[in-house]
């Protein structure tokens, strides 16, 4: 049957009200809009027009699939980052306005270094761990002037859907993949690559948590970027015990933490003894986003085992 397009948008509007979607007006837009290949101003100018049957029976399978609970990033397979579009599928975590935060964090931190010739004539190394999509890879090889940034992931998949954002965004030769365990898979001892920073935005939420959270998620984005553990914190006490033997000296780590983290982070941070100004950053929301800190100088890592084998004594 064929509809006028805005008769056509109501009814996909009222079936995603009806399942539960909360931005159900937007998403139906949004699935119209790549439907017919088409942005928001042309749709306006489309809704008077009537679609044909095919149209429509195209519109409606795409609408029960959101209705089903499928993100309506996996059904245009894209979301937008920084300014850029990243591809997205099931295989990775759809980028959030959450983690342009610790990007723009990063991205005014490198700029310092960068200013302050405190790199040296290597560049900027950077290494972002978890990387999913590539979307904070993709960000700073863009958006960061001489910034060598290498990206690792444990899935294939996940390191292919990030290889493509890459090539998309004309970043394709300056990011080096690497498929692995967090740092289990890079080089140990001499010769080991090292990093003026190393961000990471790894699986934070709670085993117990992740049934209880919306469908879109808990059903549809991989589980393996999610589960953090029985505490949410596996990947931080990892990344924070291995850090620093990739960490060039004074190097700095970046850690996107969910909302009610930051204390325990951070404190993670301290109980290891290698870093110092450790901070809690905050979203644009004025919730704990980020936690930040610095590799110790050597002879303060010396002083702090002096310090512990007195205390033992």
């Amino acid at each position: 049957m064929s509809m006028i397009a805005k008769e056509l948008l109501q009814v996909g509007e009222t079936v995603l009200a009806k399942a539960g979607c909360w931005d159900s007006r937007i998403d139906a837009e949004i699935i119209m809009m790549h439907l017919l290949s088409i942005d928001r101003q042309q749709l306006f100018l489309k809704l008077p027009n009537l679609l044909d049957e095919k149209t429509c029976e195209g519109y409606f399978a795409l609408i029960d699939l959101r209705a089903s609970g499928t993100p309506v990033q996996y059904i245009t397979g894209e979301q937008d980052f920084m300014g850029i579009t990243f591809r997205v599928n099931e295989h990775v975590l759809i980028p959030r306005q959450d983690t342009e935060t610790l990007v723009e964090y990063v991205l005014e931190k490198g700029k310092e270094l960068l200013d302050h010739h405190k790199v040296g004539n290597g560049g900027l190394q950077i290494l972002d761990l978890c990387c999913g999509s590539g979307a904070i890879a993709v960000s700073l090889s863009k958006l960061l002037i001489n910034a060598k940034v290498s990206a690792l992931d444990i899935s294939k998949e996940a390191l292919a859907v990030a290889k493509e954002n890459a090539a998309s965004a004309g970043a394709g030769k300056s990011i080096k993949f690497i498929e692995g365990d967090l740092f289990s898979s890079l080089k140990k001892g001499i010769g080991k690559p090292t990093y003026h920073m190393i961000v990471s935005n790894p699986p934070y939420i709670r085993s117990e948590v992740i049934p209880t959270l919306q469908r879109e998620v808990a059903e549809h984005e991989p589980m393996l970027a999610l589960d953090g553990g029985e505490d949410g914190l596996d990947f931080y006490r990892r990344i924070i015990e291995e850090a620093p033997q990739y960490l060039k000296k004074e190097g700095l780590l970046y850690l996107e933490i969910g909302h009610d983290q930051g204390a325990e982070v951070s404190q993670l941070a301290q109980n290891g003894g290698m870093f110092e100004e450790i901070q809690v950053i905050q979203d644009l929301a004025g919730k704990d986003r980020i936690v930040t800190c610095k590799l110790k100088p050597k002879e303060k890592k010396r002083k702090t085992k002096e310090k512990n084998k007195s205390l033992k004594s």
